[in-house]
């Protein structure tokens, strides 16, 4: 028989917090009184995560599949292999860092109850430091300027899916996606709700500094043409300034002579639109990147093993 409910949870070196993951996970579930399944998908862990993913799967065989990945592929891919082999009608993910407590579930399950197809959680008094949380409000005021896609908290993986939402996900065949986005763009009736946040368990987060700027990249270029649409603007605005700027300098040399302590002026001009010109090329490459990405057809990820029902 098919589960109701199917959780999503990718690893990535997280062997420290498997087991109280476990433990509260299973528990959670138990008392929901629904059947259930879990999805581990080892994203090339160099810890014992896998070595742990397959004693806990041995302790439930029945309810437990492991995805084992060939390399590391990245969060977003692993979440998608697990979508690909998730069977439940209400799909959760979360992060194995317990950062999103499992406790939080039901209440996602019930507002997917009330005929949402799409919950998200968003983050309350997060457990983060004072430059992460910052980074993450700019970024995300950023985002729903760019994108349109208007989400309280962008960066939250506790979040519940329908199937409907699900299957369109997974015929989605793009090289780089960005769950949060794709699945706003697959719902017809999307809700956020506030849950809990914590602490990281054990470990370290995956995520730097430039993942987080290559992430973001992969988001506005991949769900909109603003990038392109602003340097565009830009480049008509800055042909009309020099236009009228050298009909202010023809006009003063006509009148008060040649402008011999102005060539720093136009230096700076010149190295600005120099950046400017830089800029542009780098957004169009980033397009063209995407571009090159899809036209290549390879896989998103490659599957070694997989542990469960359907192996």
């Amino acid at each position: 028989m098919k589960p109701y409910v199917s959780i999503v949870v990718p690893i990535y070196n997280e062997s420290g917090n498997l087991e109280v993951l476990y433990e509260r996970l299973t528990k959670v579930l138990d008392n929901l009184d629904k059947s259930y399944e879990i999805i581990f998908t080892d994203d090339g862990s160099k810890d014992n995560s896998l070595k742990k993913l397959v004693e806990l799967y041995q302790r439930r065989p029945q309810q437990i599949r492991v995805i084992e990945f060939q390399k590391n592929f990245g969060q977003h891919m692993a979440t998608m292999a697990g979508f690909a082999q998730a069977r439940g009608e209400i799909i959760v993910t979360l992060d194995a860092d317990l950062q999103n407590p499992p406790e939080e579930i039901p209440k996602l399950i019930a507002k997917m109850e009330e005929g949402y197809d799409l919950v998200s959680g968003y983050r309350s008094n997060r457990q983060d430091n004072w430059f992460r949380k910052y980074v993450s409000v700019v970024i995300n005021y950023i985002r729903a300027k760019i994108t349109r896609i208007k989400m309280v908290d962008h960066g939250c993986m506790l979040r519940a899916y329908r199937r409907n939402v699900i299957d369109a996900m997974v015929a989605n065949q793009e090289a780089t996606i960005f769950i949060p986005a794709l699945a706003y763009s697959c719902a017809t009736k999307p809700a956020e709700i506030e849950v809990a946040h914590a602490e990281r368990l054990a470990g370290k987060s995956q995520y730097r500094l430039y993942s987080l700027i290559r992430l973001n990249f992969d988001l506005m270029t991949g769900y909109s043409l603003v990038p392109l649409q602003f340097f565009t603007f830009l480049g008509c605005s800055i042909a009309i300034l020099s236009v009228l700027f050298f009909l202010y300098l023809l006009l003063r040399r006509i009148f008060l002579g040649p402008e011999v302590d102005g060539v720093f002026t136009l230096f700076a001009v010149l190295f600005f639109l120099i950046g400017v010109i830089l800029m542009s090329l780098g957004i169009m490459g980033e397009y063209i990147g995407r571009i090159y990405q899809e036209v290549r057809h390879r896989p998103r990820f490659v599957i070694k093993k997989i542990l469960g029902v359907d192996q």
